[in-house]
């Protein structure tokens, strides 16, 4: 058991300031104004001095961080995973990018054996499995040579059950609506991206499951005001969330307020696309077998292909902030309540409130990660 007060809570309900709660065993079992709680006989302490204490993050896409790279390397899911939680996240899809299917089952069976003993990283909820289902005109930095058209009898296979919960794919091609109708019935979410879809075409995808749209802008056909296509659905459906590249790289801060008032708080989940430079200095990295060139503020491939980000999520939220003007309460709901909603998870994570997972993240003024908690237990900064 643990008692945090002196800080400033943010639940679904609004703020509270002078707040306090008390975590016991994985999950919040009480919070309220700190006058109202007064700390339990015997339980330790943390004073957070007045700081802002929220959920903790989620990012469902990043394909690797510190030098490692899921694709090439599924294990290393767990050396990024200990890493991660110094920028608030706590948990994660690893993202698998296009690559034969020996991959994906390599990285299914990391998931499945679990994190090595001692771990003390950010939750694991599954994968993203961006391709190989994507349009080869739109291929962005993925291997041409392992995109290929829908294929049920490795599709077939994939649901959270078998660790599989996010899975991008192009619409248009020939076997995605089957595609996408089978991989929803088994509870993986699907989503739109690296596509050339047409307004028709998008919203075929949609009514045969499709709620989710990937890297919003990147690796789609160019809005245009008279054949919208992929990101006119995406904005106008209120059906669909769409995630955002929010590093100032990838989007124009200008477009990046555009989206989100066209999405609001409530259909926007930035993630970073992070690759393997994430936390690492420039130099030359790679994104499974291709080499990329990291030179400090972006990552791209020898022709310039943007290939993944070099922003945090943390940081991604003070950008979201910086670029639209929102409210810190609006910005930490799409990299808490948003992304959990949408993996059907919202009733243990991405919210404050009683019985949820004691998943924390302490914010100073600046909003600069000050302290985390998962499942009840502090892992940044360690423990003394």
């Amino acid at each position: 058991m643990i008692y945090i007060h002196n800080a400033r809570l943010y639940t679904p309900s609004g703020i509270l300031d002078h707040g306090a709660l008390i975590v016991s065993g994985e999950t919040i079992t009480t919070l309220g104004p700190e006058h109202d709680l007064p700390c339990p006989l015997n339980t330790p302490r943390f004073d957070a001095n007045g700081q802002n204490l929220v959920p903790g993050f989620i990012d469902l896409q990043i394909n690797g961080a510190f030098g490692m790279d899921f694709t090439t390397d599924p294990e290393s899911i767990w050396q990024v995973g200990e890493r991660l939680t110094h920028y608030g996240v706590t948990s994660f899809l690893p993202t698998i990018i296009s690559s034969p299917p020996e991959t994906t089952i390599k990285a299914q069976a990391a998931i499945k054996k679990g994190p090595p003993a001692g771990y003390h990283g950010a939750r694991v909820i599954g994968l993203h499995l961006e391709g190989p289902y994507l349009d080869p005109e739109k291929h962005g930095a993925h291997n041409p040579d392992y995109l290929r058209l829908p294929e049920p009898e490795t599709y077939s296979h994939w649901s959270p059950a078998t660790f599989v919960r996010l899975v991008t794919l192009a619409p248009e091609l020939p076997g995605a609506i089957t595609a996408i109708q089978t991989l929803v019935k088994h509870g993986v979410v699907v989503s739109a991206g690296h596509s050339q879809a047409n307004l028709s075409q998008s919203q075929a995808g949609f009514e045969a499951g499709i709620r989710y749209g990937t890297h919003l802008f990147n690796a789609m056909i160019a809005f245009d005001h008279r054949q919208p296509g992929l990101i006119g659905a995406l904005l106008g459906d209120q059906r669909l969330t769409s995630g955002l590249i929010v590093d100032g790289i990838h989007t124009h801060p200008v477009t990046v307020n555009l989206a989100w008032n066209a999405l609001g708080a409530l259909r926007t989940s930035l993630v970073t696309d992070a690759m393997a430079a994430l936390g690492m200095p420039p130099g030359e990295y790679h994104l499974d077998e291709r080499k990329v060139y990291v030179d400090g503020s972006s990552a791209t491939l020898e022709d310039g292909t943007l290939a993944g980000s070099l922003v945090s999520l943390d940081q991604a939220l003070r950008n979201l902030i910086k670029f639209t003007g929102c409210s810190l309460e609006e910005a930490l709901t799409t990299i808490t309540q948003v992304p959990a909603r949408l993996l059907g998870l919202n009733s243990t994570l991405g919210n404050l409130i009683v019985g949820t997972k004691a998943d924390l993240v302490l914010l100073n003024p600046d909003l600069q990660v000050t302290a985390v908690w998962l499942n009840g237990h502090q892992i940044f900064p360690a423990p003394e």
